[in-house]
């Protein structure tokens, strides 16, 4: 099972691999959280224009980490998601968007990804992994634990893209004897090996920019802050 790994990319499904009716499926569910989200960026930015710095920190941070591939030992790759720290400071919502801009020009520029693909590869890295790592550090926030929130949040969504991915590929791609269930084990044991380690990495990395951005981001921080007790 482990050798017979299918090159799909890890989180970015591949141009053309998924049929027709799931390309258009996704597509259309995550359709609906992108013009939600790009009306709330449109009022964040609107409103405090000083944050469009802060915001493309976040664009980039996803991009880079979300373009490096590491190759994994079934013969296929995974990659980190970068898509926690933008949702930890404006919120699943603006992340959607800007994973999802972030998804296009990987598409476009690096064929990482696909075009036909996008929408399930949006809702995977851009709307699950923001929702979860959105849910998880405010849960743990509540203990009082800022880093440990914010190494939580980045570790567990980058987790839950990369489990949704192979939900999603399951869905499309039934095994012959044990179906949903035994194409999902073998999708999840692709990228198990690599994707472990990058999601911890991730999660320390993230950990590492919010305190830097504690310390020279601070006029920033306030003011996002303000947003979130205004909403």
């Amino acid at each position: 099972m482990l050798g017979s790994a299918t090159p799909v990319q890890a989180m970015h499904i591949a141009e053309g691999f998924l049929p027709l009716q799931w390309a258009v499926f996704w597509w259309a569910v995550s359709l609906p959280f992108f013009m939600v989200g790009l009306r709330s960026l449109t009022r964040i930015t609107k409103k405090n224009p000083e944050l469009k710095l802060l915001l493309a920190l976040a664009g980039a941070f996803t991009f880079v980490l979300s373009a490096l591939k590491i190759p994994s030992v079934t013969g296929s790759c995974s990659h980190p998601t970068g898509t926690g720290l933008g949702t930890i400071l404006f919120g699943p919502l603006v992340m959607t968007v800007l994973g999802s801009l972030v998804l296009v020009f990987q598409a476009i520029l690096l064929a990482h990804g696909g075009v036909t693909t996008l929408g399930a590869n949006v809702f995977s890295m851009a709307i699950v992994g923001p929702i979860v790592a959105y849910v998880v550090y405010n849960t743990v926030m509540k203990t009082g634990k800022q880093k440990l929130a914010v190494f939580l949040a980045a570790t567990l969504g980058d987790l839950l893209t990369y489990l949704m991915t192979a939900l999603q590929l399951a869905l499309a791609f039934p095994a012959a004897q044990g179906g949903f269930i035994a194409s999902f084990g073998k999708f999840v044991s692709i990228f198990a090996i690599t994707q472990l380690p990058l999601a911890i990495t991730e999660g320390l990395l993230t950990v590492l920019v919010w305190g830097w951005l504690q310390k020279y981001g601070q006029q920033e921080l306030k003011t996002l802050k303000f947003l979130e007790q205004e909403s």
